[in-house]
This record gives structure tokens, sequence and C-alpha cells, in this order.
């Protein structure tokens, strides 16, 4: 049996095989996005593109590969999306959630099969990650702990919504204005930063 070629990783793809690499990760978002996570297999992806599952294998070894790549295209189309958010309204946590509800919503499928599983970090673009995080981070002015639970926040919701897991009826508008409004009353006030 042959060894499968090493995965090409967002961004680090050999010259030669960018074409093809950025086809292959094309074809398996339109699949994913149209289809859902049913679809989604290795041979259903090489069928796409009019490839052999062999050939397919040479610049993806394994489904894994494929939805780290994936997972990198999220990770900047989120960053992009929280950018633009914040170049319109800085330091607005509110805009930053409407902005990700938005994005996740737009790419159910996309979102939740990239967003369930690790990721191997050192697989991604240097930076991405500290890219997508910026905002956020910046909204709560660096406070790390509150980011991490902003965004969980936005997050759970997103995936409760798209699973369908609220109650028929549920006022989802609302619970996402209770949800961003706690947030932003947790932010300290500036007389008490100053005394700080």
């Amino acid at each position: 049996m042959t060894e499968r070629a090493t995965a090409p990783t967002a961004g680090r793809v050999p010259g030669h095989a960018t074409d093809r690499c950025r086809q292959i990760i094309a074809a398996a978002r339109t699949l994913l996005e149209a289809e859902g996570p049913e679809a989604f297999t290795m041979r259903r992806l090489a069928d796409s593109i009019g490839i052999t599952a062999p050939s397919l294998y040479k610049h993806f070894p394994d489904k894994s590969s494929v939805l780290t790549a994936l997972a990198g295209e999220v990770l900047r189309e989120t960053a992009e999306t929280l950018e633009a958010a914040e170049s319109v309204d800085p330091g607005s946590f509110p805009a930053l959630a409407t902005a990700y509800r938005a994005y996740a919503l737009a790419h159910p499928h996309l979102y939740l099969l990239t967003t369930a599983r690790p990721v191997d970090a050192t697989a991604l673009p240097p930076g991405l990650q500290e890219r997508a995080a910026a905002p956020l981070s910046r909204a709560v002015d660096g406070d790390q702990e509150r980011a991490r639970a902003a965004w969980a926040f936005a997050h759970g919701m997103v995936v409760l919504e798209l699973n369908g897991r609220f109650p028929p009826g549920a006022d989802l508008a609302a619970a996402w204005s209770a949800g961003i409004a706690a947030f932003v009353r947790a932010a300290p006030s500036e007389g008490s930063r100053a005394s700080g």
C-alpha cells in the first residue's frame, strides 16, 4: 500500500498544486452547502470535479484534511466579516455579534461542520486565528476571558438556532438582544478602569 501525500495546508499549498487544491476546496464547499454533511464524502467530492478518488488523495490524504482547509476558509471569512462590522461600528460587541450570526446563518452546513470538531492550528495560515479573534478582543478592551465568554455566547446561540433547538415560538431576536446586552453591561465603566 502506498503512502498518501501529506495534505497541503491552507495558505501553504505547493505552487504546482495551488489551482487544483483551490478547485477541490471550492467543490467541497459547494457540495457541503448545497447538500449538507451527509452528502460530503471523498468519492462525491472527486466525482464533482471529475477526478478519481486516488487523484484527490494526492492533494488531500483524507476527509479530515479537507475539513481543516474548509475550517480555514470559515475562519478567514469570519475575520473579514468581523473586520467589516468593526470598521462600521468600532468597539461594538452588538455589531460583531450581529455580523457573526448573519455569517453563520448564511452558511449553516459549512459553519456547523467546521466548528464541530477540533482544528489543527498548525495547519492554518499563520496568524489567522488571532486575526479572527482581534475584533472581539478589541470590543472587550482586550479582556481575554470576556472575549471567550462572548464568543461562547454567540457560537452557542448560533448552534442552537441552526439545530432548531429553541422552543417553537421562541423570540430569538429578544434572546440575542438579552445576551448582547449582558456583555455590554458587563463592560467596566471608565471610572472603575481609571481607579483600578
